[in-house]
């Protein structure tokens, strides 16, 4: 994109979008495109939901996590966490206990099965993501990272704005 198409309204012809230009439409159709590609992995292999995907990994990543904190990091509904929470549950992916601070909440972690899947799956995982970003260079890989880092730190603060928290 050139300097001159930066114009926030260049996207728009009167009341007319151009979807092809327009960011948020562009960054949620490819990350729900790879999402779905990604998918087919632990799918096929695992018989694991692309929501239970999503659970497994930041309880891989936070080891303790109650199901509103995976609601808030995982961007889904508490009905969608709440079904992927019980189903991983009856597969013994996770184990939940409730939290000795506030007994309504329950504390959510791996149990060895799942960290024994996502020790065979992540390999997979990641050269899957090598060979989609090997179309870039080292440092348009970088760029591209430090860019959506830029993106989320301006949305945070827009949404701050608008619901009055700045």
């Amino acid at each position: 994109m050139s300097r001159v198409d930066r114009n926030p309204d260049a996207p728009f012809k009167g009341t007319e979008l151009d979807l092809t230009r327009f960011l948020p439409y562009r960054l949620n159709n490819l990350g729900g495109r790879i999402s779905q590609a990604l998918s087919v992995i632990y799918r096929r292999r695992f018989g694991v939901s692309i929501p239970e995907w999503r659970i497994l990994v930041w309880l891989n990543e936070r080891t303790v996590l109650t199901a509103k904190q995976l609601t808030e990091l995982t961007q889904m509904d508490k009905v969608r966490v709440s079904r992927s929470v019980r189903a991983l549950e009856s597969r013994n992916l996770i184990r939940r206990r409730p939290s000795p601070e506030d007994q309504r909440q329950q504390l959510l972690r791996l149990t060895d099965a799942a960290r024994a899947l996502l020790a065979e799956l992540m390999p997979e995982t990641r050269r899957w993501e090598a060979e989609l970003v090997a179309t870039l260079s080292d440092r348009e890989h970088a760029a591209l990272l430090a860019t959506l880092d830029k993106l989320e730190e301006r949305l945070d603060r827009l949404v701050a704005a608008e619901s009055g928290r700045d």
